[in-house]
């Protein structure tokens, strides 16, 4: 292991380089420890803080995570979330058999709670406005992989099954349908990435320099009024998001008119 000090890249680059293709080529497995940083410090023949600087580099790629008091290990495969629209409501408006056997949503709470923003202009309500709020966590084996929220207005809901704080056994969009008598037939995705806030950091178990990619989805009625806003956040580094569509076929050109001097 060594670095080029006459390089355009700074050292702490090519460490993290050189660490990636290790963890590329199988050298340390997922799950597994990495020496110390004195000890990687000492292979480089760098300071330390060179070293921390690759491993932080790599940390917000997904690469590695450090575990407090314990080390840094090599993360997992990327996650694969197909959490759009279309996987949220499966291809026969049931569970996504794919998500559930993977992942696990735990009910964190109920009640009303002041809409942010983005919620707030989705209903078309004022910033803070109290609307019913259900927040959720999705967690893997060994992670928390998504903090998440469904918003709904309290006069769609006073009454209902929605404001008990317990899970339903199916999808909450079939809930929602048959408490509010509205079904839902359209729905938008707006994915954007940003800085996550403490809370959302602290949750996930990141760093608060990490990236998050979030969702704000809002699903709509016949008439294109909100039913749901909901919104899920999730480590940027070890998420994908897919979805697979068909792309039309060329269509030819009607024939020119033949008065038209193309010359």
């Amino acid at each position: 292991m060594q670095i080029n000090p006459g390089a355009a890249e700074f050292p702490h680059r090519q460490i993290a380089a050189q660490l990636k293709t290790q963890v590329r080529r199988g050298d340390w497995q997922p799950g597994e420890r990495l020496p110390s940083i004195p000890a990687i410090a000492e292979m480089f023949g760098v300071a330390k803080q060179t070293v921390q600087r690759a491993v932080d580099q790599l940390r917000v790629e997904g690469i590695l995570i450090t575990k407090p008091g314990s080390g840094t290990y090599v993360r997992g495969t990327r996650r694969r979330l197909n959490r759009l629209a279309r996987g949220r409501y499966g291809g026969f408006r049931g569970y996504h058999t794919d998500l559930a056997a993977r992942y696990r949503q735990q009910l964190v709470s109920v009640g009303r709670s002041p809409a942010p923003p983005e919620v707030a202009d989705a209903f078309g309500v004022s910033d803070g406005t109290d609307l019913l709020c259900r927040r959720h966590l999705v967690r893997t084996e060994d992670s928390p992989v998504e903090v998440g929220a469904s918003w709904f207005l309290p006069a769609d809901t006073a009454g209902t099954s929605l404001e008990r704080a317990e899970a339903f056994g199916r999808p909450l969009y079939q809930e929602a349908e048959e408490a509010t008598g509205r079904r839902y037939v359209s729905a938008t995705d707006t994915i954007s990435a940003r800085q996550p806030s403490r809370e959302e950091a602290e949750i996930l178990q990141i760093r608060p320099d990490t990236p998050v990619l979030h969702l704000l989805h809002v699903a709509y009625d016949e008439r294109r009024k909100p039913i749901e806003v909901a919104q899920a956040t999730w480590p940027g580094p070890v998420t994908t998001l897919t979805e697979e569509y068909k792309i039309p076929a060329p269509v030819a050109d009607p024939d020119p008119d033949p008065g038209l001097d193309l010359g």
